[in-house]
Parts: C-alpha cells; sequence; structure tokens
C-alpha cells in the first residue's frame, strides 16, 4: 500500500477549539460510571447514515446492526490523529476475546471526499483492520452526520503544492447492535480501556 501523508497537517481542530469541545462534552455526558469510555446513553440519536462504501455503493447504518459500532470521522491525508486512533481502536478490537472480536466494526468516515475516493479509503482502512469499514460521502451528507453527533469539520486554504488541512474531532462514538449511542471514547483512552469496554459492552448484548 501506498499511503502518502502531506508534511505538518493537523488532523484535530485547533488546540482551543479542541479543549472546549472536551470541556463541553464532559460537561454533557457526566461521569463515566462503570465505564472507561464517557456514557452517553440516551444524550445521542441512534446510529443512521446513508453514504458511499469502498465499492462505490451505498451503505445505510441498518446494513451494520448485530454489531458494535465505532464511528469515527477523518480523512487519509491526516498525519497523526487519525492513524493514531485508528490503529488504537484495531489493536482494542485485536485483542478482545476471539468469538467477540467478528462482532464488533471501526466505522471511518472520511470528511475529505475531494481526495478520498473510495478505492484509497480502502486502502487506507484495509491496512489498520479487516474490521475496519471506509464510507464517504458528499459534503452535504457528511456535515448533517457530523451535526447530529454535535461535531463539525472544516477546511483550510491549500498550500502551494495543494495540500490542506482537515480539521475534526477526534471522538469516537459506539453503538451498541441496535444502533443506540452508549459510549463516547476521547483521544486519551488507552487500548486496554477501549477494550475493557468493547467486551463489555459485546458480553451484555450477545445472544
Amino acid at each position: 500500500m501506498n499511503i502518502q501523508f502531506p508534511p505538518r497537517l493537523s488532523g484535530m481542530l485547533p488546540i482551543t477549539a479542541l479543549l472546549a469541545a472536551t470541556a463541553l462534552l464532559a460537561g454533557c455526558f457526566g461521569d463515566e460510571g462503570s465505564w472507561r469510555g464517557k456514557d452517553i446513553s440516551g444524550l445521542m440519536p441512534e446510529l443512521a447514515f446513508e453514504l458511499t462504501d469502498t465499492s462505490g455503493n451505498t451503505l445505510t447504518a441498518n446494513e451494520t446492526d448485530g454489531e458494535i459500532r465505532m464511528l469515527f470521522f477523518g480523512f487519509t491525508s491526516c498525519p497523526d490523529v487519525c492513524p493514531a486512533t485508528l490503529q488504537k481502536l484495531s489493536r482494542a478490537v485485536r485483542e478482545m476475546p476471539g468469538e467477540l472480536q467478528d462482532d464488533t466494526r471501526i466505522v471511518f468516515v472520511s470528511v475529505d471526499p475531494q481526495r478520498d475516493t473510495p478505492e484509497r479509503i480502502a486502502s487506507y482502512v484495509d491496512f489498520f483492520s479487516e474490521r475496519a469499514i471506509g464510507l464517504t460521502g458528499e459534503e452535504k451528507a457528511l456535515r448533517q452526520l457530523s451535526k447530529r453527533y454535535r461535531t463539525t469539520f472544516g477546511y483550510d486554504d491549500p498550500d502551494a503544492e495543494g495540500n490542506y488541512n482537515v480539521s475534526h474531532s477526534g471522538a469516537v462514538y459506539v453503538f451498541d447492535r441496535e444502533g443506540a449511542a452508549r459510549l463516547l471514547f476521547r483521544p486519551d483512552l488507552s487500548v486496554e480501556d477501549i477494550r475493557t469496554d468493547l467486551v463489555a459492552l459485546a458480553q451484555e448484548s450477545r445472544t
């Protein structure tokens, strides 16, 4: 695979905005309780999307029902946050008991449709995990989806080489088998914390 990252482009919102957003999320979602991540049960809408998958076909959230899903917004040219997050999520899934790994899905949504073709996204997510799927869509649909989960993204002006930054949140939204929003994984959560929550969530709803 040949994925090239533009130099010195940050995949995160500016630090002041990120800190403000983190504080707001912490205030809205309250204490974790028995979870390592933030418990957002009843505070976010159920999982719903209609986007383009890596085969160029339309995929809806309903087609992934029955799995624990981790929704993450990013872009394949991201040099830091996206690969770090996907690596962490992938490790957490790999460290789950074998019978639970197939019950878990990483859903990577690219908010950079101008550069991220289905083929490029496929190479990107396949590099990290066989339990990851990649999606994108028209900017309007992506903005509607990000707004649904109280986040946003933006594009900086391109430099002389045509590279540009995409600002986005580093939060990961976790949905149960029925599509209900359950947890928010923040960037500082460890692989072990993520694995622990995923196992507990998968076991509580396993049939």
